[in-house]
């Protein structure tokens, strides 16, 4: 497909006024393509050569608008550190339509009516780091929103200094969020919190559509993919950083990224969020953290739910969320079988990672080559004690696998990735854009794109993250 033979739907756009607000984009000046998904292009049905062609920086700029575009920014609420805020809202992000169900988003498009004292722009440093990392969540197989190009400029945007200001050109299925519904039923604006669910459903749940209980159903769906997807999350390293309810998907994506971080030596208490003070949202805490937002959902949906029966929904999270939590672990571990002790099994592996300060990613990746062979995983902490001792129990349990060493290798290193985009990676690919050197950005695409591949090229990046650069905190503009 041609980029002039696009043509775009707007569906959110048949909610109720307060919904949305009309936005015309604001171009960047002397904008210019950094980097393009084309594999994602071709999914879309966008032919690649389109993505290097003048009209197409146009489109991400927002000054060339396709068939069927009409850009809004949405409206929303939203719990921020547990502080309720009446109204947020797409302060930087305009939606300039759907394809295909994938709804086009461009970030750092300007002002819109919910930018309060903000510009409506993104730096080059944030948006190279939620580039990449949409197509790392993607590579790992973890539900996520996706970005289709990455635009710079000679534009100028201040934060603590004189920076370069970027657009990504972001897609989702669903821009939803829990906040969209807490900022309606706090209004007490019943009608459009109805028609809002109406929408999510037939957006996100659309198996759910004329069944007589699909509201309580669509909350069911919610809590369980929503634990599902935080145990991704905590099975793969992954800390979000600002998990407001204004930043939950309503259909279990991993969306906004902001001050997030892959561990780098096992943390349960990391925090990659300088905002972040107390450690709300560290990585430990996501799965609590979770069901709090889970419960002002449901307090925001209790005008057209029994509250009684969401309860006794949300009181089932935590079974989901752990059965799902170890249906991974057992399988980055490599057992085929399950036992009643797992829990426990894991908890002590992850306090000898915590104790002996263990490199998270590398660990796993390394017990994906395990026959036996205590002296790769031992060299990877200082004390050798902790780390035999769990390796003990660990040939134990793998005595009552059914799989052979070889396929549980196998799907051991389709499970635990070699890469993942850590921050000091993501700095270095930043540092060298600001010189006006992109190709590093290249080179963790690739890796992202399938970080399970051993990349021979790329082997600076699989070892220990260098120690000064250990679980860095971010800003919420980083």
């Amino acid at each position: 497909m041609k980029l002039n033979e696009l043509k775009l739907t707007n569906p959110y756009l048949s909610l109720p006024q307060e919904c949305h607000d009309p936005v015309t984009p604001t171009p960047l000046k002397g904008p210019f393509l950094i980097h393009a998904n084309e594999p994602f292009a071709e999914e879309l049905g966008i032919d690649k050569e389109e993505l290097h062609t003048g009209r197409f920086v146009e489109f991400v700029n927002g000054s060339w608008h396709p068939e069927g575009s009409n850009p809004f920014a949405m409206c929303y609420a939203g719990h921020q550190f547990g502080h309720y805020v009446p109204q947020l809202g797409d302060g930087r992000a305009v939606n300039i339509g759907t394809l295909n169900g994938w709804h086009f988003q461009l970030k750092g498009a300007g002002v819109t009516k919910y930018s309060r004292s903000g510009d409506g722009r993104a730096v080059l440093r944030s948006s190279i780091r939620e580039y990449l990392m949409s197509e790392a969540m993607h590579g790992l197989h973890i539900e996520t929103t996706r970005a289709l190009a990455m635009i710079g400029s000679n534009h100028s945007v201040y934060r603590q200094e004189w920076e370069k200001g970027a657009i990504v050109l972001r897609l989702s299925p669903s821009w939803v969020r829990f906040g969209t519904f807490e900022y309606f039923a706090h209004k007490k604006h019943f009608d459009e919190l109805k028609a809002l669910t109406e929408y999510a459903i037939a957006e996100s749940y659309p198996h759910l559509i004329g069944q007589n209980d699909r509201y309580i159903r669509f909350f069911e769906a919610v809590v369980a993919c929503t634990a599902k997807l935080i145990a991704k999350w905590q099975a793969v390293g992954f800390n979000h950083g600002v998990m407001n309810t204004d930043n939950m998907s309503i259909a279990g994506l991993t969306i906004d990224y902001g001050p997030y971080a892959f561990l780098d030596v096992y943390d349960h208490n990391n925090i990659c969020n300088h905002s972040d003070a107390y450690g709300r949202y560290s990585f430990g805490n996501q799965p609590d953290v979770a069901e709090w937002n889970l419960r002002a959902l449901m307090t925001a949906l209790s005008p057209l739910l029994d509250i009684h029966t969401m309860e006794e929904i949300l009181s089932g999270y935590r079974t989901l969320y752990r059965t799902a939590y170890l249906d991974e672990m057992r399988q980055k571990l490599g057992l085929d079988t399950a036992e009643k002790g797992d829990m426990v099994f894991v908890k002590h592996l992850l306090g000898v990672l915590q104790a002996l300060q263990v490199d998270y990613t590398l660990f796993f990746r390394a017990l994906s080559r395990y026959d036996g062979e205590h002296k790769a995983l031992l060299s990877l902490g200082l004390y050798h004690a902790p780390m035999q001792e769990w390796l003990e129990s660990y040939d134990r349990r793998l005595e009552h696998n059914k799989s052979s060493t070889t396929e549980r290798h196998e799907k051991m290193l389709q499970t635990n990735p070699k890469y993942v985009l850590k921050n000091y990676m993501l700095q270095e690919a930043i540092d060298a854009a600001e010189k006006g050197e992109y190709t590093r950005i290249d080179d963790l695409f690739q890796i992202a794109r399938n970080p399970f591949a051993e990349h021979p090229k790329f082997e600076c990046w699989a070892g220990h993250t260098p120690e000064e650069h250990r679980n860095t905190k971010l800003s919420c503009s980083s």
